[in-house]
């Protein structure tokens, strides 16, 4: 056997550790070109959210919150969006708005939201405060709580264009005027839910404000969700603060001759502002529910930066911005929304994926996320199926079935009740299969 001398053996020994150290490298090297090549990744299916809205009508007694959470949990969903402030009143213990009518069956320390946590939880399951913005009442049931912000407050309701000038110099207070905004609403239900809040009045978007902060200090949840934040239809709002707060915005973009042109003009029509200046007067809407939108989204982070901030929003991006005044894209943009749920409740699919991409593209963008809005109570489970698989394709972190409470009710489209099992079988059991 050949002996080698101990300066031989350690220059062996470093030639060999040289030669590993290369192979390794360019391992690492090959590999770190092969993952440049993969697609961008998604998100994993075992990890998105897997959300139900649960109506308001759910959340009216102990025995129906425990059935849907269970629902819920055996069919694979992990998060519950449930409505707590349906038309200006409260499905939890609130300082400020009146306790729900539909509640009062039941005893006085009964909490909606609480029991909703207390089941969720046991199950693993995430709990969303929804909370309506500006609905605040229905046509056909108008609050008689003198302490409902529709009683109390009638100078913050949102005017229709038609009416404006005839309630411009009429107070509030008179009976009057809150009749002739139903009246109006009533002959045009074609866009209309009810009656809305205006938000360029600043004690309304206070309200709303401390409406949030309440839940999130009194209730550990894991989201808060806005619905209808926005305006009715174009026809909104008119309103004398309204009108007056555009002025004022106005007024620095105007040249000293415009600005004359416009006083001259207000003196014989108040509404001579947003006739001239239509487009701006869009724009303005817009900025009244943004700043809405980001000082109730800062409050939250500061307070609670784990808590997701989401919103339910018109699928369609353009009717949101032009006729809704709701600037959803700008939203995420701003990264001012955790989470976008636009409501693309089209019954055809290649709809539904158009407006889930738009989504997709806007949100991540800007490094938020979108769980894609369903209206399950409109298509068969097969549809709904379809949907979910398309919403994944499109790299959506997750899906929200409109709603809970159809999916209760046997009918045309789910004629055995069992709508949620089936859609765990078609896309959810399929999904931890693969």
């Amino acid at each position: 056997m050949l002996k080698l001398s101990s300066d031989a053996v350690a220059v062996w020994i470093a030639m060999v550790v040289r030669m590993l150290f290369t192979i390794l490298l360019l391992g690492l090297l090959s590999s770190s070109q092969g993952q440049d090549s993969l697609p961008p990744s998604t998100p994993s299916q075992t990890n998105e959210t897997r959300a139900l809205w649960v109506v308001r009508t759910t959340l009216t007694s102990p025995e129906k919150i425990r059935t849907m959470v269970e629902k819920a949990s055996v069919n694979g969903f992990n998060t519950l969006i449930v409505q707590v402030r349906g038309r200006g009143d409260a499905y939890y213990h609130s300082h400020r708005e009146p306790r729900a009518i539909e509640l009062k069956d039941q005893p006085l320390d009964f909490d909606p939201l609480a029991v909703t946590l207390a089941e969720a939880k046991q199950r693993g399951i995430k709990v969303h405060a929804w909370i309506n913005t500006s609905l605040l009442a229905n046509l056909d049931a108008l609050p008689t709580d003198p302490k409902h912000v529709y009683n109390r407050h009638p100078d913050w309701l949102a005017v229709p264009r038609a009416v404006a000038v005839e309630l411009y110099k009429m107070s509030p207070r008179d009976p009057r005027y809150r009749a002739r905004i139903v009246e109006w609403s009533k002959a045009n239900r074609a866009e209309l839910e009810g009656v809305y809040t205006g938000p360029a009045n600043a004690k309304v978007r206070d309200h709303i404000y401390k409406i949030w902060m309440d839940i999130l200090k009194d209730y550990e949840v894991d989201g808060l969700h806005f619905d209808y934040v926005r305006l009715a239809s174009p026809d909104f709002d008119y309103s004398r603060t309204s009108l007056e707060k555009f002025h004022k915005w106005l007024e620095p973009k105007l040249s000293p001759v415009e600005r004359h042109q416009l006083d001259l003009s207000l003196k014989q029509n108040p509404l001579a502002a947003p006739d001239a200046y239509a487009e701006k007067f869009g724009d303005f809407q817009r900025e009244q529910i943004t700043m809405l939108v980001e000082r109730i989204y800062r409050g939250v982070k500061k307070r609670k930066p784990q808590v997701t901030v989401s919103a339910a929003v018109f699928a369609n991006d353009e009717n949101a911005y032009k006729r809704r005044f709701q600037d959803w894209r700008r939203w995420l943009a701003m990264g001012i929304l955790d989470v976008a749920c636009p409501m693309a409740y089209a019954t055809d699919t290649a709809v539904f994926q158009k407006q889930i991409e738009v989504a997709t593209s806007t949100a991540h963008a800007a490094g938020r996320r979108v769980w894609a809005g369903i209206g399950a109570y409109r298509i068969p489970v097969e549809s709904t199926v379809e949907k979910i698989s398309v919403a994944r394709g499109l790299g959506a972190e997750g899906v929200i079935l409109f709603s809970y409470d159809f999916t209760t009710r046997p009918g045309d489209l789910n004629p055995d009740g069992a709508y949620l099992e089936r859609v765990r079988r078609g896309a959810f059991d399929v999904a931890r299969a693969n």
